[in-house]
């Protein structure tokens, strides 16, 4: 199978350059790039994808097993970066993708050079000293409700992750894009996402690294910015004058600025 076609792969921006390569978190697309992707693709050449089971992908190739766990999801990037031969790659990855970059970064150095983290969360359940900003019994509740009721979780969760209740169009999006996804495909990779524990893994970043983190976010606090950018040595914490997990959509244009300040002089 074509890894391009499983993936609905996009090449698109400058013909010339360091290649940007935007990865979409849970319940989403790439799509979800579509207001960031304009204001970095006139410096470089921008690569989209969905992960299996999501947006436009071959759903015919999602397995379960593999995507039970996010070497599953790290290798779909992996064999998309292979697959176009990338060298020296910047992997700007959203949320648990974040995660996905660090993974496919110690996978395939030579081809990923750079990670940008947009709203990262190594760990989404407190421990001991660790605050991820859920407690285990809070993320059994969320996936035991996404289980029984997808579509209505997705109605109720998306406007409070997305946060910006004044702009209640961005809820809307959000949910749309969770309501697009099989249910059961979702499901997994709630699981995925929401038990994984990435903190260890942190520790193997070795490339330029830059974390976002928006003022107010319910998925991933401040807290954890400041966690990932104690553990990653080098990194670069900005946070973004912006409110929720979504800041590619709430707010494309610090959004995007802060990548291309990263690009310009922090990425090498």
């Amino acid at each position: 199978m074509s890894i391009l076609r499983r993936n609905n792969v996009r090449v698109t921006g400058a013909t010339t350059g360091r290649p940007v390569v935007l990865v979409h978190g849970f319940g989403c697309d790439q799509n979800m790039w579509r207001l960031v992707e304009p204001l970095l693709a006139e410096d470089h050449p921008l690569v989209l994808f969905d992960y299996v089971g999501a947006g436009r992908s071959d759903l015919s190739a999602w397995q379960e097993d593999r995507y039970s766990s996010l070497d599953g999801y790290a290798r779909d990037l992996v064999e998309v970066c292979e697959e176009l031969d990338l060298r020296d790659a910047v992997v700007v990855g959203h949320s648990v993708s974040a995660m996905t970059g660090v993974l496919a970064a110690a996978a395939a150095p030579g081809r990923i050079g750079a990670l940008v983290m947009v709203c990262p969360s190594p760990r989404y359940i407190d421990e001991d000293d660790y605050r991820g900003g859920f407690s285990a019994e809070d993320i059994d509740e969320l996936l035991e409700s996404l289980e029984s009721n997808y579509l209505g979780w997705s109605a109720a969760m998306a406007p409070v992750i997305m946060g910006n209740p004044d702009r209640p169009e961005l809820g809307e999006e959000l949910t749309n894009s969770f309501c697009a996804t099989d249910p059961d495909i979702a499901w997994v990779f709630a699981r995925t996402t929401f038990l994984s524990d990435s903190r260890k893994d942190l520790e193997t970043v070795s490339v330029p690294t830059l974390i976002l983190e928006c003022e107010q976010d319910v998925i991933a606090p401040r807290e954890v910015g400041a966690y990932v950018h104690a553990a990653v040595k080098g990194s670069e914490l900005v946070t973004l004058d912006a409110v929720g997990h979504c800041p590619q959509l709430s707010a494309p244009e610090a959004t995007a600025s802060a990548i291309r300040s990263f690009l310009s002089s922090g990425a090498r």
